[in-house]
């Protein structure tokens, strides 16, 4: 292991870890607004836009993100859209992760009794209040455990970013092998800089899904 190797690359990796959280920060933000409002237009069973939300999901849970990429990147260009490497990576990540993270909110908006809705409606609320202040509240509770797995898997999709030429941490890794052939110390840092961004999320969920369930929250 040459250890003056891996001090002197580290400086890259730090870069790549930081332009691969802000993408993936960006990403994971834009999808939860998108699983809000897919996950409500299913919940109210609103024409039209359900077919299109049921659509939507299945489109995108079932293409791989760098096919999703590729398209936004090489295949947007065509037709006269040009998007940068990183406002296709945070799209990308968002048109994937709003899938999954709508299934997750769809199931824990299905925990929720129907007569929380009900008597909410009954004290004057508007449908608005009642999803935000009543329904949101409890289900996103119950959604803890599976947002948190959605988080750390769509961190670790950002991995295929390399392929639209994005400096993230696996484009690193795979330039210092082509060019020094250290293999073991390229991949070693790139492992040790996933699991320094990857642990202390999964801790913190773990940690926030005890919290509620201590307080009471999705029963």
């Amino acid at each position: 292991m040459d250890f003056q190797f891996i001090q002197q690359y580290i400086p890259m990796y730090v870069e790549a870890a930081r332009l691969t959280l802000t993408i993936g920060a960006l990403g994971i933000v834009l999808a939860t607004v998108v699983s809000i409002l897919c996950s409500a237009v299913e919940y109210y069973r609103i024409p039209v836009l359900r077919h299109i939300v049921s659509v939507y999901v299945e489109l995108s849970r079932n293409t791989p993100l760098l096919v999703q990429l590729f398209f936004l990147y090489f295949g947007l260009p065509k037709i006269g859209i040009r998007w940068s490497a990183e406002l296709c990576g945070i799209v990308g990540l968002a048109f994937l992760g709003g899938s999954y993270m709508t299934e997750a909110f769809r199931s824990g908006l299905e925990t929720v009794e129907p007569i929380q809705k009900e008597s909410a409606l009954s004290l004057g609320m508007t449908p608005v209040q009642t999803m935000w202040s009543v329904i949101l509240p409890q289900a996103m509770a119950v959604s803890v455990p599976s947002l948190v797995a959605n988080v750390i898997f769509l961190l670790k999709e950002t991995s295929v970013f390399s392929g639209i030429a994005l400096a993230d941490l696996m484009y690193v890794a795979k330039d210092l092998i082509g060019l020094y052939y250290k293999t073991p110390e390229a991949l070693g840092m790139l492992v040790i800089a996933y699991l320094i961004i990857l642990l202390p999320i999964s801790i913190l969920g773990t940690l926030l899904e005890r919290r509620l369930r201590y307080a009471g929250f999705g029963h």
